[in-house]
């Protein structure tokens, strides 16, 4: 979970914002890639990161919050490929601890399951309907592009739709603009970030984008099962040491 130490002072805007990383909610017994907490750790973790004073949110609104300098307190909670199980199971547990969420979904991959992952085990994917229920239900919608591919070794014309076909079909499906950008398998180079900007995102997330950081290669921190209070503590401890001013943060 992505935490900050209490200091009593608002967070500095010239830092990478906290960001939290998830994927699946759901049973984990059968999770190779490590991408699946269980409903029960993630309530632990948001109860944890609660008792601290701070609260999840989505990206438009934590960016939004430090652009006016009233981002003390909140941290940003994201959740990709849009798995079917967050709304049955990730949603309850975020309205339950009153937080909110960013989901990155794949509009090419609507009812279907993570293909892109070999070793499996394969996880449904949202449906048009279930992406609607979580608009409606304040969540933020982002796009992972159509159909999770490794952007970096995308031809143009393939790049082009990643970007700018997901961000269209999104906005017809939820009736909301699409703002946030989500890079598959976090990996990013500085023609795709171009390209991201010129699609018209206002920010994207990353993983550990390194001199790239910035608006459109926000750094996130991967929370999983074994995140307990220890973990996630020593988490903020070396993001923060990690983190550096950059790009107008």
């Amino acid at each position: 979970m992505a935490v900050t130490v209490d200091t009593g002072r608002p967070p500095s805007r010239t830092s990478a914002p906290w960001v939290a990383m998830y994927h699946s909610v759901a049973d984990c017994t059968d999770d190779p890639y490590r991408i699946t907490v269980t409903p029960e750790r993630l309530d632990g973790q948001l109860a944890w990161l609660r008792r601290r004073g701070l609260t999840g949110v989505g990206m438009a609104d934590l960016l939004a919050a430090r652009a006016r300098g009233r981002a003390h307190g909140l941290v940003g909670l994201t959740f990709d490929d849009g798995y079917a199980d967050f709304v049955g199971a990730a949603l309850p547990v975020l309205r339950r601890h009153r937080c909110n969420a960013t989901l990155f979904v794949l509009p090419g991959r609507l009812g279907g399951d993570n293909a892109w992952d070999p070793l499996g085990p394969r996880k449904p994917l949202l449906t048009a309907e279930g992406i609607r229920h979580a608009a409606a239900e304040g969540v933020e919608i982002g796009s992972h592009g159509l159909t999770h591919i490794d952007l970096t070794r995308a031809d143009d014309r393939v790049l082009a739709a990643e970007l700018g076909e997901s961000r269209a079909l999104l906005a017809e499906l939820t009736g909301a603009p699409v703002t946030g950008f989500c890079y598959p398998y976090g990996t990013v180079d500085r023609r795709v970030v171009d390209s991201v900007a010129l699609a018209g995102y206002d920010y994207a997330c990353a993983i550990d984008p390194g001199p790239l950081t910035g608006p459109l290669a926000l750094p996130r921190v991967h929370i999983g099962q074994r995140d307990t209070a220890v973990r996630l503590y020593l988490k903020h401890r070396l993001h923060r040491l990690r983190r550096r001013p950059v790009g107008g943060l």
